[in-house]
């Protein structure tokens, strides 16, 4: 099953709207005869991909898969059904998939072929690998997680607003995994108008896996010169405003220019950002900054992991923080959040958070 979660991982931040899921084929005789996890777009799923590798050594054969094989007709048949034609003899799975579309009905398919079905092995990693496609079925939002590259005392810019590179090259190779596994990565107009950056991912390999690319803009301040505007066309753009009026340009030059609601400080609602690409079958998304963005996430409770990044330097008082004023009050109201893991990249260190249940 651990195997299985690992093919699985492979697929995060390119089957969106679909699950990523991993299936391992062991034969009667103990031998690996088919691995696979979800393609590109969705399709075929991980159960397809194994059965085609195992082909006959799959009668009889023991099958674990991350999620629960579909039970529903869509662009392709029902992997319960294809397993149960296959002739296994036992699937072990790890979760069930809380589609209502499926929801129990594949296992009961797979027990009502005369399968011998087992449930809740390495269920918490599951669900935890799976959790943008959970969310987006019970909240219809994205999971979002929070990227913070920082020095020892919390500072993510100088003085003058310079931050590249506050971490080393690990740390930044790091993150562009991270947005690889991401559907959608999230800044605000600030660091676009100081950074002009791509957002695109810049592994050897894995350019091809770079998220679509989200900008809150209020005033609609992007430049059709900037070089997100400029490769709209080639890369999925999405810009959420509440200007009144667009602009010709940057519609032109393939932006997609979305309004939505404003927040208390006139500048989109995040919640409605998150509810529109949830909608769009974004599940995971990445929010890289600024401080505002940052705040406006974790004020509205709206903000379900942190990655941070510490480079071992100080930038002292005068430095800029990457999380603005927040509106909690008391030590009572503040977000807190559970370290679920560290990994040293050279000189820095890298923290996850996950949001405390």
């Amino acid at each position: 099953m651990a195997h299985a979660l690992a093919l699985a991982q492979r697929g995060l931040g390119r089957v969106a709207p679909n699950p990523a899921v991993g299936c391992v084929i062991v034969s009667r005789e103990g031998h690996v005869v088919g691995r696979g996890w979800t393609q590109p777009g969705g399709r075929p799923h991980a159960e397809t991909v194994a059965l085609s590798q195992s082909g006959a050594a799959a009668r009889g054969a023991a099958v674990y898969v991350s999620l629960e094989p579909c039970a529903h007709q869509g662009k392709t048949p029902p992997c319960a059904n294809a397993l149960a034609q296959a002739q296994v003899a036992r699937v072990v799975g790890a979760i069930e998939d809380p589609d209502p579309r499926v929801k129990g009905k594949g296992f009961a398919m797979l027990r009502a072929a005369g399968i011998e079905v087992s449930v809740g092995m390495l269920a918490r990693e599951a669900a935890a690998l799976n959790a943008g496609f959970f969310s987006v079925l019970a909240r219809g939002r994205p999971l979002v997680t929070l990227k913070i590259a920082q020095s020892l005392d919390g500072k993510t810019q100088t003085a003058s607003g310079k931050s590249q590179w506050i971490t080393g090259a690990e740390s930044r190779r790091f993150g562009h995994l991270l947005r690889a596994e991401n559907d959608a990565i999230l800044v605000g107009i600030g660091t676009v108008l100081a950074d002009d950056p791509m957002l695109d991912c810049r592994i050897e390999g894995l350019a091809d896996r770079s998220p679509v690319r989200v900008v809150v803009d209020s005033k609609l301040r992007l430049s059709e010169a900037s070089k997100i505007a400029k490769s709209a066309a080639k890369h999925p753009t999405l810009v959420f405003t509440t200007a009144a009026k667009g602009n010709d340009a940057l519609s032109a030059a393939g932006v997609d220019v979305v309004r939505v609601m404003p927040d208390a400080q006139g500048r989109p609602d995040v919640a409605a950002v998150l509810a529109e690409l949830g909608k769009r079958g974004i599940t995971r998304l990445l929010v890289e900054g600024g401080a505002i963005v940052h705040a406006a996430f974790l004020d509205c409770g709206l903000a379900d992991r942190l990655e941070v990044f510490t480079a071992p330097m100080t930038l002292g008082n005068s430095g800029k923080g990457g999380i603005a004023a927040l509106r909690s009050a008391t030590l009572e109201e503040v977000p807190r959040f559970a370290r679920t893991g560290t990994r040293v990249l050279g000189p820095d260190l890298l923290e996850s958070f996950a949001v405390r249940a």
